[in-house]
């Protein structure tokens, strides 16, 4: 509960924010950098070196994968038939294509199915999600930015993403059974857990209601991708075609339920890619996804 509240807290005081003249205006970039340089690469630092790998992790893991390449290529070959900007389309499928796995995935996860699903959701979000965005979503986010495709660019980019290297370094160091010292974990842990306040502050201080968006089609369409047809996807293979009706399988459902990433917004801003949309994404699809995931939670029980 007190992850909900603290949610709503930083959204409306972000929307506070903004009818604050004195209050500088770009403050959201330098929140965005703290989030992506210093309190990502902390929690990869902290939980990739204690996962415990076998063939069974294959489909959490999968699950953000699967749904953010389908992200890709349904917003990818729609915007191109509809004539949308590059931008438009990146932001799309950085938004659309990750799911809240952690922030909102693990309370709701433990609410629903104990501490023992955490470690489920675990896999969902470091090894899937957060990988995700921290490689082919900054793949993405330099691509449709730059207006032109620019291989060598845009790999030294993901090659050089501050998360991406923790992420390869934390690898090693789950490879060879290292782990830091308790106090070193306590700080990782500490600077982990500022991520989503820093981010949803973020979020509310680019967050605009206006009636007369363009956007707002476009955000309908971003959020049926999200809430409904990604689950539904992953519901479809892997139950009824991969015949997986495991708890694992249920939990890993609901979290491809849960609604937009917060670091994919955050990315999308940072490369210029709609941010106003990417904030709509966010401010809009966490409370609506609380209805859409009690819709899941309801299917799911019945596999």
């Amino acid at each position: 509960m007190n992850n909900f509240i603290l949610i709503f807290f930083f959204l409306f005081l972000g929307l506070l924010l903004q009818r604050v003249k004195q209050f500088p205006p770009n403050t959201y970039k330098l929140l965005n950098k703290i989030v992506i340089y210093i309190c990502l690469p902390a929690i990869t630092l902290y939980h990739i070196p204690k996962i415990k790998w076998n063939n069974d992790l294959l489909f959490p893991i999968a699950s953000g994968w699967i749904t953010f390449i389908l992200a890709f290529v349904f917003f990818h070959f729609l915007g191109k038939r509809l004539g949308w900007s590059n931008k438009l389309i990146g932001c799309l499928i950085l938004t659309a294509g990750l799911s809240n796995s952690s922030f909102l995935g693990y309370p709701i996860i433990e609410a629903l199915f104990g501490k023992k699903g955490l470690e489920t959701a675990i896999l969902v979000d470091q090894p899937g999600t957060f990988v995700v965005v921290s490689t082919l979503g900054v793949f993405v986010a330099a691509f449709y930015s730059k207006g032109s495709p620019d291989t060598f660019s845009i790999i030294k980019k993901v090659l050089l993403f501050p998360p991406f290297l923790t992420f390869v370094f934390a690898c090693f160091m789950n490879i060879f059974q290292f782990d830091f010292d308790e106090h070193l974990q306590a700080v990782l842990l500490k600077l982990g857990s500022i991520v989503t306040p820093l981010a949803l502050l973020s979020v509310g201080l680019q967050l605009t209601f206006d009636r007369k968006s363009k956007h707002w089609k476009f955000l309908r369409l971003g959020l049926f991708y999200k809430l409904i047809l990604a689950p539904f996807i992953i519901l479809v293979l892997y139950v009824f075609i991969l015949k997986q009706h495991s708890e694992a399988i249920q939990i890993t459902l609901m979290e491809m339920a849960m609604a937009p990433m917060i670091t994919g917004a955050i990315l999308a801003s940072t490369y210029g890619l709609k941010p106003k949309l990417s904030s709509m994404m966010i401010g809009f699809g966490i409370p609506i996804s609380f209805v859409t995931l009690a819709v899941w939670y309801f299917i799911v029980k019945f596999i």
